[in-house]
Protein backbone atom coordinates (compact mmCIF):
# COMPACT_ATOMS: atom_id res chain seq x y z
CA UNK A 1 0.00 0.00 0.00
CA UNK A 2 1.15 3.55 -0.70
CA UNK A 3 1.50 5.62 2.07
CA UNK A 4 0.32 9.11 2.33
CA UNK A 5 2.73 11.86 3.10
CA UNK A 6 1.82 14.29 5.59
CA UNK A 7 0.22 17.41 5.05
CA UNK A 8 2.88 20.16 5.38
CA UNK A 9 0.69 23.93 5.91
CA UNK A 10 3.08 27.32 5.44
CA UNK A 11 1.83 30.25 6.91
CA UNK A 12 2.90 33.65 5.37
CA UNK A 13 2.79 36.67 7.43
CA UNK A 14 1.20 39.53 5.70
CA UNK A 15 -0.39 42.95 6.76
CA UNK A 16 -3.60 44.01 7.05
CA UNK A 17 -4.82 45.26 4.20
CA UNK A 18 -5.42 49.28 4.47
CA UNK A 19 -7.91 51.35 2.73
CA UNK A 20 -6.39 55.05 1.81
CA UNK A 21 -9.50 56.64 1.86
CA UNK A 22 -7.20 60.10 1.67
CA UNK A 23 -5.64 58.78 -1.25
CA UNK A 24 -9.13 57.82 -2.48
CA UNK A 25 -9.74 60.88 -2.45
CA UNK A 26 -6.70 63.21 -3.92
CA UNK A 27 -6.29 61.14 -7.23
CA UNK A 28 -10.14 61.39 -7.82
CA UNK A 29 -9.56 64.83 -7.39
CA UNK A 30 -6.16 64.53 -9.43
CA UNK A 31 -8.02 62.79 -12.50
CA UNK A 32 -11.39 65.31 -12.36
CA UNK A 33 -9.14 67.92 -12.63
CA UNK A 34 -7.56 66.85 -15.41
CA UNK A 35 -10.53 66.43 -17.27
CA UNK A 36 -11.88 69.43 -16.75
CA UNK A 37 -8.70 71.17 -17.71
CA UNK A 38 -8.96 69.01 -21.30
CA UNK A 39 -12.09 69.28 -21.61
CA UNK A 40 -11.60 73.13 -21.39
CA UNK A 41 -9.04 73.40 -23.77
CA UNK A 42 -11.08 71.44 -26.64
CA UNK A 43 -13.57 73.41 -26.27
CA UNK A 44 -11.92 76.79 -26.60
CA UNK A 45 -10.56 74.92 -29.60
CA UNK A 46 -13.12 74.13 -31.02
CA UNK A 47 -15.21 77.34 -30.15
CA UNK A 48 -12.22 79.35 -31.95
CA UNK A 49 -12.78 77.21 -34.84
CA UNK A 50 -15.98 77.45 -35.66
CA UNK A 51 -15.61 81.72 -34.96
CA UNK A 52 -13.22 81.47 -37.50
CA UNK A 53 -15.01 79.15 -40.14
CA UNK A 54 -17.77 81.76 -39.62
CA UNK A 55 -16.03 84.39 -40.19
CA UNK A 56 -14.54 83.14 -43.48
CA UNK A 57 -17.78 82.01 -44.86
CA UNK A 58 -19.31 85.52 -44.00
CA UNK A 59 -16.19 87.33 -45.92
CA UNK A 60 -16.59 85.21 -48.87
CA UNK A 61 -20.45 85.50 -49.09
CA UNK A 62 -20.37 88.96 -48.30
CA UNK A 63 -23.19 89.05 -46.05
CA UNK A 64 -21.62 91.42 -43.48
CA UNK A 65 -21.70 94.02 -46.79
CA UNK A 66 -26.12 93.47 -46.25
CA UNK A 67 -27.98 96.66 -46.13
CA UNK A 68 -31.33 96.02 -43.58
CA UNK A 69 -33.76 98.94 -44.23
CA UNK A 70 -34.61 99.65 -40.96
CA UNK A 71 -36.51 103.15 -39.95
CA UNK A 72 -35.22 105.45 -37.77
CA UNK A 73 -35.98 105.53 -34.37
CA UNK A 74 -35.77 109.02 -33.71
CA UNK A 75 -38.53 109.79 -36.40
CA UNK A 76 -41.05 107.77 -34.42
CA UNK A 77 -43.58 109.18 -33.07
CA UNK A 78 -43.65 107.69 -29.62
CA UNK A 79 -39.71 108.77 -28.82
CA UNK A 80 -39.97 112.13 -30.35
CA UNK A 81 -41.19 114.24 -27.23
CA UNK A 82 -40.68 118.03 -27.08
CA UNK A 83 -38.77 119.53 -24.54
Amino acid sequence: MIEEAPRVVTWIKVDKPAFDLVGVILRSLEATTILALGALVLGVLVGLHLIRRRRRERDKSGAHLTHLDLPDPRESDETNVTR
